[in-house]
């Protein structure tokens, strides 16, 4: 019986290939080019900007810096904060799912993952009354609390996956040595869990830090102001100023970009885990 021979891709294909995606990657990083170009321009109206700047002229950066160094720290606070709660939530109710036999399991993932689908607009208008009646309206905490909501389904999704993936022996060889269930929970499956963790907790961090919708509903005055809600002020405030604004706008994205370029590796391992059992 004849067998089909597979032929190697060619140069001229694979060629092909890297500059289709050079291109894509061209496009797709054009308006991080273009908001950093402005930047360095602060001069510059946003219809004069040159495609290539002359020099490094950094007061928009200072500027933008003095004027939203404050809103950077708030949202770090708050990211860091909502990456805590989602973690705590979502990692017990995780292993729960994998790891013992819940009727109607499937039905809760399920419905989890349809939680995702509701617009923000309703949950920020929900809560807010809730908020207003607990007294969590302008707080760090009500704020925290409202990011987390966004990470907590996603994150329970991705570990429920990496942990049906753990060894069974594993766990069982440490409720045998006398572990308890949250003992084996914390010193066994957490630490094997690593990467499902770092990618769930950087995942509600991104979610957390380019929140607006629960920054602009949840909160009624100056207390707590997250960067994104203090662009968009900004805007309105400097609205002929596009080199601040563009410079505050690049340094929110700094944090964000250090953390995906640190933790790559640990993202790729931890969405991939769980798809081979």
């Amino acid at each position: 019986m004849a067998t089909e021979t597979v032929r190697p891709r060619g140069p001229k294909r694979r060629w092909g290939s890297t500059v289709a995606g050079v291109l894509v990657l061209g496009v797709m990083l054009f308006p991080l080019y273009w908001m950093l170009d402005t930047a360095l321009q602060p001069k510059a109206g946003l219809l004069e900007v040159d495609p290539l700047p002359h020099g490094l002229d950094l007061s928009g950066f200072s500027k933008a810096l003095t004027d939203q160094g404050g809103h950077l720290l708030t949202s770090l606070v708050v990211s860091l904060g909502a990456v805590v709660i989602c973690l705590a939530l979502a990692a017990p109710a995780a292993y729960g799912l994998a790891r013992f036999r819940l009727p109607g399991s499937r039905g809760i993932v399920f419905g989890t993952l349809i939680t995702q689908m509701v617009p923000g607009i309703v949950i920020a208008n929900a809560l807010y009354t809730t908020y207003v009646d607990l007294g969590l309206v302008n707080s760090y905490a009500g704020l925290m609390l409202a990011d987390a909501s966004l990470g907590i389904p996603f994150s329970i999704v991705l570990m429920r996956s990496f942990m049906v993936s753990l060894p069974a022996e594993v766990v069982e060889a440490a409720q045998v040595d006398g572990a308890g269930r949250v003992r084996t929970f914390v010193q066994v499956v957490l630490p094997m869990s690593r990467n499902a963790l770092i990618t769930s907790g950087l995942f509600a961090f991104l979610f957390s830090w380019s929140d607006f919708m629960f920054a602009l509903t949840l909160n009624t005055t100056h207390d707590v102001k997250p960067v994104t809600l203090g662009i968009y002020q900004y805007i309105g405030a400097h609205v002929g100023d596009w080199g601040s604004v563009m410079a505050a706008s690049v340094l929110s994205a700094v944090p964000a970009a250090i953390l995906l370029v640190l933790a790559q590796k640990y993202i790729a391992a931890g969405i991939t885990g769980g798809s081979v059992k």
